[in-house]
């Protein structure tokens, strides 16, 4: 079986789903607001590779990288891309793949990579590990494959170089669910990062896609939340310049409305609501979380959770 629907899914999959699929599926079992999706599972990359005849092929290239050398890394990493992006998608998943999008009835669908050996607290590998939002039936299978692929982007390469893991059998599943079409978007961290304070909750938001949050690419409003009462610690505004929206290829960099620049992106009681959620997830999972959210027509989703790896 190379796909399972969030729905037959659990945080047990992690060697099957990787951490973002098994955490999707664990928060659906849990009654989360999660968008419906699937996970198209690791074994069906190493069958992938097995078919294509690409396993030693790789092999041979990661053996021949010298680790001081930032070309050879590069290189490997250049070479493995173009092995698994030119290779023929293989017949009997494509038709598995593509019943399951059909199911979904969504034109566009985020298409994440979730490595096998994600979201350990030891070796985290958010952010080595690529993501397409937007993706349409005409580009699905060629972001999935990209995000096969991304297991060898150089930065992948070198951190599993550093983490002692050459010798592990790392393998990516793929995420594949609704798009939320978000008009404002963000992160939660049910612990407060910085001042480690546990009865504190910070919540971060933006216009448009919460990609411009994660990369660090635009200051996002703050609220802290007292989660023992509920009560507004600090609420910080933050004038926002741009925004990433769906555009016709793919997603497009727009200015921000005049009259939303310096507005709040969220009220006072979508906080608390969206606090509440968040809450909930930190309770479900017993440690404190990094939430990843996004709110479409007022309703609030959850695309994302994992342990917060910082404390």
């Amino acid at each position: 079986m190379n796909i399972k629907n969030f729905k037959q899914l659990s945080k047990s999959d992690v060697s099957v789903a990787g951490g973002k699929g098994a955490s999707l599926g664990e928060m659906t079992q849990a009654g989360i607001p999660v968008p419906p999706g699937f996970v198209i599972l690791a074994p069906a990359f190493d069958e992938f590779l097995a078919e294509t005849d690409l396993t030693q092929e790789v092999e041979a290239q990661l053996d021949k990288v010298n680790y001081d050398d930032v070309a050879s890394v590069e290189r490997a990493s250049r070479v493995i891309h173009e092995l698994i992006l030119s290779a023929k998608f293989p017949e009997n998943l494509e038709k598995e793949v593509m019943a399951e999008f059909k199911n979904l009835g969504s034109e566009f669908v985020a298409v994440r990579s979730s490595a096998t050996a994600e979201d350990s607290s030891a070796a985290s590998w958010a952010g080595e590990l690529e993501s397409y939002l937007n993706t349409t039936e005409k580009t699905l299978f060629e972001n999935v494959k990209k995000c096969w692929a991304s297991l060898f982007t150089p930065r992948a390469i070198v951190y599993r170089n550093e983490k002692d893991m050459r010798q592990t059998h790392v393998s990516v599943a793929v995420v594949v669910q609704k798009m939320v079409q978000s008009e404002v978007a963000g992160i939660c961290f049910t612990v407060h990062p910085v001042t480690r304070d546990t009865n504190q909750m910070i919540i971060e938001a933006c216009w448009g896609l919460g990609e411009y949050i994660v990369g660090g690419i635009v200051t996002p409003d703050s609220y802290v939340i007292d989660k023992r009462d509920g009560t507004f610690i600090d609420v910080n505004i933050a004038e926002q310049e741009a925004m990433l929206v769906r555009g016709q290829s793919g997603n497009d960099r727009v200015n921000v409305p005049v009259d939303k620049k310096e507005q709040q992106k969220i009220n006072g009681a979508q906080i608390s609501k969206l606090a509440e959620i968040c809450a909930n997830i930190e309770k479900h999972y017993g440690f404190p979380c990094d939430i990843e959210w996004g709110m479409e027509k007022g309703e609030f989703y959850i695309v994302q959770s994992r342990p917060i790896t910082t404390l």
